[in-house]
């Protein structure tokens, strides 16, 4: 009785989804993405310039259209675009998008699932830092869930099939490797 006293008196109750619960402290990104992306897209939505002026500004002087528009991500500025235009044809979910208005030689690609890509929705805010994680993993893993929660959110009643040939209007992000060449992660995508 002694001994099963001192258990007793020794053991600590945890309940299934409490303070305590280690689950509940764990990193998740899904929950992670779902409580950030509504950030983001407003971020992206309140900054996002026409694609046709955009171009013409990074034509004319790269680095003021970034200090302007953009947010520094390693190497690379990631930039907000807002465009419309004319489906082309797509492969593995990207499709070519023919956007009047664009200086010759600008090509624009935008990434509608089921897979998404990158970490331009990660990282177009500039406050979700390598730092803040416990590792790289769990950084790519926090992209990976903020491109999880727009894929749901954005992209969930997409039809691909029948995508080429229509207009979209899309709100997004890209990564700026190349400034003729955009591959755009939508944070707002309405077909027309």
């Amino acid at each position: 009785m002694v001994l099963l006293g001192a258990i007793a008196l020794d053991t600590k109750v945890v309940a299934i989804g409490g303070d305590e619960d280690l689950r509940q402290q764990a990193f998740d990104p899904d929950r992670f993405g779902r409580d950030e992306f509504p950030r983001i897209r407003d971020f992206v939505t309140e900054r996002a310039p026409d694609a046709g002026d955009l171009a013409t500004e990074l034509a004319a002087d790269k680095s003021a259209a970034v200090a302007d528009y953009g947010t520094m991500a390693g190497a690379f500025p990631v930039m907000p675009v807002e465009l419309t235009g004319t489906v082309g044809e797509g492969k593995s979910g990207i499709f070519a998008v023919d956007v009047p208005g664009l200086p010759d030689g600008v090509s624009i690609r935008v990434q509608t699932g089921p897979a998404i890509n990158g970490t331009e929705l990660r990282d177009i805010v500039g406050d979700i830092e390598f730092g803040a994680f416990k590792n790289q993993i769990e950084y790519q893993d926090a992209g990976a869930g903020i491109n999880r929660a727009m894929a749901a959110g954005v992209l969930s009643d997409l039809d691909r099939e029948t995508l080429t040939g229509k207009t979209i209007s899309v709100i997004g992000a890209f990564t700026m490797i190349n400034p003729k060449n955009w591959l755009v992660t939508p944070v707002a995508l309405e077909v027309q």
